[in-house]
């Protein structure tokens, strides 16, 4: 095997991912304990230590996974996706950038390209994204038929929620998020006992109807999405130690290399057989 190979061969073995999950993991943890100023003040040192040094693991994992898989590292989004978040982790935390210090937790996104679970999901709701932009206009056209009718309806009634447009469409918005939206519908009950037609069927169209059209779509990409993949099980990944599509991967190899023995061994089969078909 030539370097590259076993590189590839280690970059994309289990207990290779399995360690950059715990890294991942580890480093989630601290940088959610250095929001403790207690803690910092005490064990600021060690932590911030174990965490360049976590940092400069990613970056090496990172270049492992590039020289043992190419130009291919860089046709995979994923592989982006990881290139992007170790970017922007690299960038100085000091001076006009000390803002982009906060930015370091997005290492625990890398969760996101190294499951693949989690990856099937994120593929799932990009597929669902025409689907869902469809729905979340049509919520846009509810909220401002019904802001229209409730400023014209409620307007002299309960003019802190109901005055103009802007007012109204704030409020429904509210109520869509079953804020408090009880308390907004006995003040203006008070004055229109029969109002409270109008936001029940609002509560129930917005909120039932819209969230269930949005699970809907999720669903039914997440499925497709299965029905895609080879086998079923999620896109492939460089480096993930998963077989591509065209047979990459330690599973996609072995599987060329037993095929190969297979038909070397007919081969050398048909060969005796002639040999002694010849001697007779």
């Amino acid at each position: 095997m030539t370097l590259r190979q076993r590189v590839r061969t280690i970059v994309d073995a289990p207990w290779f991912q399995a360690t950059v999950v715990t890294l991942i993991l580890v480093n989630g943890v601290i940088l959610g304990v250095e929001t403790s100023p207690r803690i910092m003040e005490a064990h600021g040192t060690l932590l911030h230590g174990i965490d360049l040094c976590i940092l400069a693991l990613f970056v090496v994992e990172l270049l492992l996974r590039i020289y043992a898989h190419r130009a291919q590292f860089f046709r995979d989004p994923w592989g982006w996706f990881d290139v992007v978040i170790v970017g922007i982790a690299l960038l100085p935390a000091s001076g006009p950038f000390a803002v982009l210090r906060v930015l370091r937790v997005l290492r625990v996104l890398r969760l996101l390209s190294v499951i693949p679970s989690l990856r099937h999901v994120v593929s799932g709701l990009f597929r669902a994204l025409p689907g869902m932009l469809s729905i979340l206009l049509l919520v846009v056209l509810l909220l401002y038929v019904s802001a229209v009718m409730a400023t014209r309806l409620f307007a002299e009634v309960s003019p802190q929620y109901f005055a103009d447009l802007p007012t109204s469409l704030f409020t429904l918005f509210q109520i869509a998020t079953a804020d408090g939206w009880g308390t907004i519908a006995k003040d203006v009950m008070e004055h229109m006992p029969m109002a409270w037609v109008f936001f029940v069927v609002f509560v129930l169209v917005s909120t039932l109807v819209a969230l269930n059209l949005f699970i809907a779509v999720a669903v039914e990409a997440l499925e497709k999405d299965d029905d895609d993949s080879p086998g079923g099980g999620g896109e492939g990944r460089v480096g993930s130690g998963e077989s591509g599509p065209d047979g990459e991967g330690p599973d996609g190899q072995r599987l060329i290399l037993a095929e190969l023995r297979a038909l070397r061994a007919e081969v050398a089969q048909l060969r005796r057989e002639r040999e002694g078909a010849g001697r007779g």
